[in-house]
């Protein structure tokens, strides 16, 4: 009898007692090997993927996407077995009673006829109304694969809704001409609105562990902390024309891009020496000031918008805030990202302009007391030394917690904000 190994959820931070189940990588019947993911866990934190403890084939999904499952519970199960001489092979056991009749029928145009259809397979089938008939098999053997229907899907081979057959008008009986009244018709007013019955239905979904966490946190910081937000604008002609200067010479050494990310964490990083308030935190009686910087950047991911650390700002160059900030993303995309990742932070520094806000009031992540808001950069006339001319200008925007952190402290931060970006000369560019 083949060994069954059970797939039950680990332990994935402190204190934390429950996770929501996200896609599964790998679907019921497939092989998998031992560290090979599984399936993504999404905890309040962040979210990570649950590798295979074993090598084998994949059995017993008791929890979906979207379910709830406590630490230590039985999610899966895995039968150990040899790998198999394709990843194509189906799982023992399975056999031609898992295959549907479909699945020796010949296929579409271009394809050999399936002699088995993996389950994955067959459940793609059975969501798009197709038949095993209708896609080539490309697995060894003749096995129709889950991608042999996924690329059909995508190269728009799904079945065609039928059309029902347009009503000819009547015909007159035979040997009598159609009456005609000398009078037209009118015709019936066409619309441009949706026809039938509208849809009022409704969909209820669970908040993700993530979304809740951050419901909460962002409630409790309207309620606690005495928010208050200030505003600027900045004319990014300079850094904008530096980059262009330089951003050839800046990849070719460093491997990276030169963004404007890392001119803004190193314009906080001064404006957070210069007026250290901005930088500390409420800690019941006592405000707790920092000597080192822990800027989060907020970066949209897979699962929504995430707020990674980088560690020590202060002590980074602008390549290495470019590394840190690009290999963020990239885990933020695949989903990644660790708990520790996410965890702290002094400061924070939101771009809404790369989805085109001009103008935000950006909500502090507490325990922190300030978050720096960017937004779009458009052309707008501004005067220069009398004269009226056309400049790429930002909007700028602090929040920040006037339990702590004073009027003056809030827009002298800013006005510093603005004069190191208009004069990025007072930085140190590494080239």
């Amino acid at each position: 009898m083949s060994e069954i190994v059970d797939v039950e959820v680990p332990t994935v931070g402190e204190s934390i007692t429950e996770v929501q189940l996200g896609a599964w990588i790998k679907s019921e019947g497939e092989w998998v090997d031992s560290g090979e993911d599984l399936v993504e866990i999404e905890t309040e934190k962040a979210s990570v993927q649950l590798p295979a403890p074993a090598a084998g084939f994949l059995e017993g999904i008791s929890k979906q996407e979207g379910d709830f499952a406590e630490i230590g519970e039985l999610i899966a199960k895995i039968r150990v077995a040899p790998k198999p001489d394709s990843d194509a092979s189906a799982s023992p056991g399975s056999g031609s009673a898992t295959a549907s009749a479909d699945s020796t029928a010949g296929t579409g145009a271009g394809g050999s006829a399936a002699s088995f259809v993996m389950p994955a397979a067959q459940r793609l089938l059975d969501e798009n109304g197709l038949s095993a008939s209708d896609v080539p098999a490309s697995g060894p053997g003749g096995r129709l694969l889950k991608e042999d229907v996924q690329k059909y899907l995508e190269s728009g081979g799904a079945k065609p809704a039928s059309q029902p057959a347009k009503e000819s008008p009547a015909a007159a009986p035979a040997g009598k001409p159609a009456a005609s009244t000398g009078v037209t018709a009118p015709s019936k007013p066409t619309s441009t609105l949706m026809t039938g019955a509208p849809d009022r239905s409704e969909e209820v979904k669970p908040l993700s562990m993530l979304r809740r966490t951050i419901a909460s946190r962002l409630v409790n910081a309207q309620q606690t902390a005495a928010l208050l937000t200030t505003f600027n604008e900045i004319d990014m002609q300079p850094v904008m024309s530096l980059r262009k200067k330089y951003k050839d010479a800046f990849l070719e050494k460093h491997g990276v891009k030169l963004g404007f990310m890392s001119f803004f964490a190193k314009a906080a990083v001064e404006a957070l020496r210069r007026f250290p308030a901005v930088n500390a935190e409420i800690r019941e009686d006592s405000a707790i000031y920092r000597n080192y910087q822990d800027i989060g950047v907020a970066i949209g991911g897979g699962k929504g918008l995430v707020v990674p650390i980088i560690r020590n700002t202060e002590r980074l160059s602008f390549a290495e805030i470019e590394w840190t900030i690009a290999d963020f993303a990239k885990q933020a995309t695949e989903n990644r990202l660790q708990a520790e990742d996410l965890i702290g932070g002094t400061f924070t520094i939101s771009n809404g302009g790369v989805y085109g806000s001009l103008l935000s009031t950006p909500i502090v992540n507490p325990p922190q007391s300030g978050i720096l808001g960017l937004h779009s950069i458009q052309d707008r006339p501004v005067a220069i030394d009398g004269k009226v001319e056309i400049r790429p200008m930002m909007y700028v925007a602090l929040t920040y917690d006037h339990r702590i952190v004073d009027g003056r402290e809030a827009v002298g931060f800013l006005r510093t904000i603005k004069e190191v970006i208009e004069d990025p000369a007072r930085l140190f560019l590494e080239l």
